[in-house]
């Protein structure tokens, strides 16, 4: 039996190590994971801002105990949201009685009379998924044989509509590669109101991680779209959802660095490019991009807007004497928490302060990345009032963690297991991490 002090400190430390995972690599979250004992594990599991990258691999990867306290954990977002139908619901699905007299006609046989052939369900899918996953959802209730392989040749060869792909992840018990295969649209266009919805689809049922999202989706310009995605009235990234996209795009950028030049070349291939991601950041960084052919589409408005939010920028607030007092009271506590908070956000919303800021300048490190420590508690886990000052943070503290850490995962365990009592501020951290110096906690 732990005593309460041992209770405590794995308690922290599954705090702590949530937060950190939210930058980490999926190897490197996969890797810090197993290092932890059975108590912290099993509080990690529990803890409500563990991200869904980390829910996914430890539901791909992990025991049972880890899939059992993940399953009760009520702040979990994702699999599925709450409010959302989840697979129980799906399972009940039954195909409604006036949709039978239209499949009928269109098999030339009646649904009753057996399973549908995997050329049938490919066939029906094609024609019904054009309007959202309703349809295709009540197509897949029916019985009908499963054949991953021609389905992923199918979608490669000419893709699925939205809908039915979105319709597919929810219900189908598909492979990895076919999933993987279901996230390409070829050389679909990236408008309406729909193409990302499998995208987000699949990071929400757990069938892949951000990262893996980036390395999957084509063509290359929808990962940028994904990583930047417009508020949408339909299915979209949640707060968490959109700050993961934005630290796995951005990984894939990271050979580009900060030359403008080689932020111009991505942005005037990109509408052309028909590979994923990270094939097109290799080719740009190493000067083998041909020419785009003459005529050529060039990027549109959304995708412009991606790219200049996606790529570094050195723009620092106003404010001079105001901006240097608000940098020091971050590392000097008001005396209440409430105060703190109040005063953090009058700086932001005055201008004199940004969430790269807080990350840089706040004390302990732990409350500079726990946004609920500088912007308030929130009666949701998916969003925050100051979104903008939440990606602005979590990009910043992506690039630290990149320029200190690199995708070494022992360093990322030495700076997981220094962060629960250390008092300095984050970059001073991984300042004490890399040297090698002392990790007492105090700075």
């Amino acid at each position: 039996m732990p005593t309460a002090e041992e209770d405590r400190t794995s308690r922290r430390l599954a705090w702590c190590v949530a937060h950190l995972l939210r930058h980490a690599p999926d190897h490197v979250v996969t890797d810090i994971t197993g290092r932890l004992d059975q108590p912290t594990r099993k509080y990690l599991c529990r803890d409500e801002w563990l991200p869904a990258a980390a829910v996914t691999l430890l539901l791909r990867h992990g025991d049972d105990a880890d899939r059992h306290y993940i399953a009760r954990n009520p702040r979990v977002v994702g699999r599925p949201l709450p409010g959302l139908p989840g697979p129980a619901r799906y399972a009940r699905r039954r195909t409604p009685p006036e949709l039978l007299p239209v499949l009928r006609a269109e098999l030339g046989r009646d649904p009753d009379d057996g399973p549908l052939t995997a050329p049938e369900l490919i066939g029906l899918l094609r024609r019904h998924g054009r309007r959202g996953p309703r349809v295709p959802l009540d197509i897949l209730a029916l019985p009908y044989e499963a054949d991953p392989e021609l389905l992923r040749a199918e979608h490669t060869r000419r893709p699925l509509p939205a809908g039915s792909v979105e319709a597919l992840l929810l219900v189908a018990d598909l492979p990895p590669a076919s999933v993987h295969a279901l996230l390409g649209t070829g050389a679909a266009p990236a408008s309406g109101r729909s193409w990302h919805r499998p995208a987000v689809r699949a990071v929400r049922m757990g069938r892949v991680t951000h990262e893996e999202l980036v390395t999957h989706v084509t063509p290359a310009h929808h990962t940028l779209l994904l990583g930047h995605l417009p508020v949408r009235e339909s299915l979209r990234w949640t707060l968490p959802e959109q700050a993961g996209m934005q630290t796995a795009v951005q990984r894939a950028l990271r050979p580009l660095g900060d030359d403008p030049r080689l932020w111009a070349e991505l942005l005037r291939h990109a509408p052309g490019h028909p590979g994923p991601l990270p094939e097109l950041v290799a080719a740009v960084a190493d000067g083998r991009m041909p020419e785009p052919a003459a005529g050529a589409a060039g990027p549109g408005p959304e995708l412009t807007r991606a790219v200049r939010h996606l790529a570094p920028t050195a723009a620092e607030p106003t404010g001079e004497v105001e901006r240097e007092l608000a940098l020091a009271s971050l590392a000097v506590p008001m005396d209440s928490v409430e105060e703190d908070i109040r005063w953090v956000r009058d700086c932001l919303d005055r201008g004199l302060l940004t969430g790269i800021d807080v990350v840089r300048h706040k004390l302990p490190a732990c409350w500079a990345l726990d946004e609920d420590h500088w912007l308030g508690d929130v009666d949701h886990p998916d969003r925050h009032d100051r979104p903008g000052a939440v990606l602005a943070a979590r990009a910043e503290a992506d690039r630290l963690f990149t320029a200190a850490l690199g995708e070494d995962p022992e360093a990322w365990w030495r700076a997981a297991r220094t962060l629960p009592e250390f008092a300095g501020t984050l970059p001073h951290l991984l300042l004490r991490v890399t040297e090698g110096g002392s990790v007492s906690g105090r700075s």
